[in-house]
């Protein structure tokens, strides 16, 4: 018998890559065997896995494998992985997660000790499968895979400038998509069009009206496509030996001939409408809104999508303007003295548009869902467009989201193309994902948050505690990328045999299933399991110490308590952190109690506290100032980024350009700007280049265009270069800031440091420092305070 070291593999996972070659990252990596031993650990018991990363090509991961994977006997149903026990000469594998006994299948006749399959690698924790791949046992050649779906629907209740904007875009993205992927265009203003591509002769349009909520079936008969994508209409023909592949159905040729064409063939007539097109005629009284129905439109779309290509992979996206003031999804009425709803609003009960719009875009979620579709929303304007109604839709079906002003600033444009770019500025763009996670007997899932939706198969593995999207051992991704991150939360659940003395299992696995649609159209199976350490949490400490991932601990808070904001209407996030905090430092803190200062932390502890200051005074937890659409915007993305992404977004880093020393990481605190430093923060969602004020007037002298000064040009130029790679590598392109001590941009740093020098402490300022202008505590009172109760406890 044999089997991988189970213990080697965690260990292995994370020296060059924080994520490891699985991309799974746990809040713990030891775990404690009861309920309440997990309970006293604070933070939950929690894993983040980007189901869709490319592997690191230096990692031994091995090429997609082109034959079926092998299952457990039901009701396990795990799939064969390095864990496994493997008796070599009865042809018999163990699963590690229920411990049945199974058999190879014939065509592993061949297995030995020194001839084993890739997926019994003991370092290929995740391997691939290629679905009805050539080489499959028993599959004939496979069909050719679907191509991609892009729906537009486009906004036309712009100004010109936006609208021509918008038009430079849209021919950039069709120049850059594969020739064979399907295109479709809808726009709307005051009503609907739906543009028929496939009509050359002339430019024809089906009209729908914006007032009222229009079902499925009323599109479809309108569109003359009554049936389509419904039971029991006829489907055309399978190719031979191409069987069913999760749920996809060959598209209605009907629909498809005429609403969504290749881009080869309608390259012209596309063009044609795009120079064509005008912004909105229908009139605005003063005093109003444009009349915009962008509920409807995107129904529409839906309707159009769930005719011709149902279970295939599609996406929606919307480019809007403003808000939706008519018909269903409606944020606002047209009235201008009707302002749209704040925070205010919201926590008052005082907007009477939001719970309709709500069920609304509930409804659009779930039938975007059912037939495995995308909405990606580009929303470009000063004013809010209903983010936080569309949220619901855009995170259940995995689609993307971009926050700008305008549809002409460059957080718009380089965002928009990077969706269609390929190579390595891909983002990787899948389709029709599921997930499925199959655990040892004493673990169960609670649920999960993130760009997914519960499938509602409850199993063995579901917990009766909902987090998220729970009651369910399946989750739907019906988009998904490379840096798509979802965030499952456990629950030890220990069975009474597996608590006796002689039957504890010292290992615990947990395996994650996500079949999905490549980008390269084929279908696959990326299987991965992990293996962890059991521990008995109340006499061994260290053990869950040294297990301790407090970044990762950080994004699962944040994400955490983001969902319980949104669904408990009195929840105090504040209070909830400090308390948490309270008792994580009670509980492994090193001390001697009742003396603050002896109080210290273990190294995989200390930047906690720093993390969870800054997540006080975050955008996630402060919403003052911010518009209910920003908060939902800065909330989904937190919640499908990966760790490292997440953290930027939590806790900025601060990289300070100098004479005196190179480029270097310093404290995220007033008292790192200094007159003659350069500072480049990163906050994520914006990158800025801030000047100290000597910095500034010799640049406004011009100094760095004299030749003896070239260090100084070099100096000046050396943060626009990092900030340049931060961008290249991130979607959505974040918004770049170049500011100088004292200017009005300033703000956007100042906000982010801690105010270790306000107005009440400026006579102890350093020359050529800084002073923020608040109220708030420093992480120095902070600590101050968090030490002196931690020790009560």
């Amino acid at each position: 018998m044999s089997a991988a070291d189970p213990s080697a593999a965690p260990a292995a996972a994370a020296v060059a890559d924080p994520d490891g070659p699985d991309a799974v990252r746990l809040t713990w990596n030891t775990w404690p065997r009861s309920k309440v031993e997990a309970s006293r650990c604070v933070v939950p018991l929690a894993a983040t896995i980007s189901p869709a990363r490319v592997p690191d090509p230096s990692a031994a991961s091995p090429p997609p494998l082109p034959y079926p994977p092998l299952r457990c006997k039901p009701p396990c149903s795990a799939l064969l992985n390095p864990f496994a026990r493997v008796d070599f000469a009865a042809k018999i594998w163990i699963c590690p997660l229920c411990f049945s006994r199974n058999h190879f299948p014939p065509h592993y006749a061949a297995i030995s000790e020194s001839n084993v399959p890739a997926e019994l690698f003991p370092q290929c924790s995740t391997v691939e499968y290629i679905v009805g791949g050539a080489g499959v046992p028993g599959v004939g050649c496979a069909p050719a895979p679907p191509p991609p779906v892009f729906l537009f629907v486009i906004d036309t209740c712009v100004i010109e400038e936006e609208l021509e904007y918008v038009k430079m875009a849209m021919r950039k993205a069709v120049a850059l998509l594969p020739e064979h992927a399907l295109v479709g265009l809808v726009t709307f203003g005051t009503q609907v069009h739906l543009h028929e591509l496939g009509f050359s002769d002339l430019s024809k349009i089906y009209v729908f009206r914006g007032t009222k909520e229009i079902s499925k079936d009323q599109i479809l008969d309108q569109l003359g496509l009554a049936g389509a994508g419904r039971p029991g209409f006829p489907k055309m023909p399978q190719q031979l030996g191409g069987p069913q592949v999760n749920g996809m159905h060959p598209p209605s040729t009907a629909g498809v001939n005429r609403f969504l064409l290749p881009v080869s063939e309608c390259e012209c007539a596309l063009s044609t409408l795009l120079d064509e097109l005008q912004p909105d005629q229908w009139p605005v009284e003063a005093g109003n809104r444009a009349i915009r129905c962008t509920g409807v439109a995107l129904s529409v779309a839906a309707g159009l999508l769930g005719a011709c290509m149902p279970g295939t992979g599609a996406r929606i996206i919307a480019l809007l303007g403003g808000p939706c003031t008519e018909g269903p999804g409606m944020i606002v009425s047209k009235d201008l003295s009707e302002p749209v709803r704040s925070h205010k609003d919201l926590d008052k009960d005082a907007a009477p548009h939001f719970q309709k719009a709500i069920k609304f875009y509930d409804g659009l979620a779930k039938q975007l869902v059912s037939q495995g579709h995308v909405l990606d929303v580009f929303a470009s304007a000063l004013d809010q467009v209903g983010l936080a109604e569309m949220k619901v839709a855009i995170e259940r079906t995995g689609g993307l989201v971009v926050l700008s002003e305008s549809f002409g600033h460059s957080v718009f444009k380089d965002s928009f193309k990077r969706i269609f770019e390929g190579g390595e500025q891909s983002l990787g763009l899948s389709f029709n994902g599921t997930i499925e996670i199959n655990c040892s007997k004493d673990i169960k899932v609670q649920g999960i948050i993130g760009p997914c939706t519960s499938l509602e198969k409850k199993g063995a593995v579901s917990a009766d505690t909902v987090v998220g999207q729970g009651n369910t051992a399946a989750w739907k991704m019906c988009g998904l990328d490379r840096n798509t991150s979802l965030t499952v939360f456990f629950d030890v659940s220990p069975s009474e045999r597996s608590s006796q003395p002689g039957h504890q299992n010292p290992h615990l696995y947990i395996q994650f299933v996500t079949s999905y649609q490549h980008p390269e159209g084929q279908m696959r199976i990326r299987v991965t399991t992990i293996c962890r350490k059991w521990v008995d949490g109340s006499t061994n400490t260290e053990e869950l110490v040294e297990g301790f991932d407090q970044e990762t601990a950080a994004v699962v808070l944040a994400r955490y308590i983001s969902l319980k904001m949104e669904m408990e209407e009195e929840f105090d996030a504040t209070r909830w952190l400090d308390r948490s905090l309270i008792r994580l430092c009670s509980r492994f803190g090193d001390y001697r109690k009742d003396d603050p200062s002896s109080f210290s932390l273990h190294s995989n502890f200390s930047l906690f506290p720093q993390f969870m200051f800054n997540l006080r005074r975050s955008q996630f937890v402060q919403v003052f100032n911010n518009s209910p659409d920003e908060t939902a915007y800065f909330r989904m993305l937190l919640n499908r980024e990966s760790i490292t992404n997440s953290v930027a977004m939590i806790q900025p880093s601060l990289i300070s350009f100098s004479f005196d020393s190179p480029p270097s990481p310093v404290f995220l605190d007033v008292a790192s700007i200094a007159a003659d430093r350069i500072l480049l923060l990163d906050a994520y969602f914006s990158v800025v280049i801030f000047h100290g004020m000597t910095i500034a007037q010799w640049r406004n002298m011009g100094y760095q265009n004299q030749p003896e000064h070239e260090q100084f040009a070099q100096l000046l130029q050396a943060p626009h270069e990092d900030a340049q790679m931060i961008i290249k590598g991130r979607f959505p392109v974040p918004r770049l800031v170049v500011c100088d001590q004292h200017g009005s941009q300033a703000r956007f740093l100042l906000a982010k440091l801690n105010p270790s020098a306000t107005y009440n402490s400026a006579h102890d300022v350093a020359p050529g420092s800084d002073i923020i202008f608040t109220d708030d505590v420093s992480f120095q009172v902070f600590c101050e305070h968090l030490q002196r109760l931690a020790v009560q406890s």
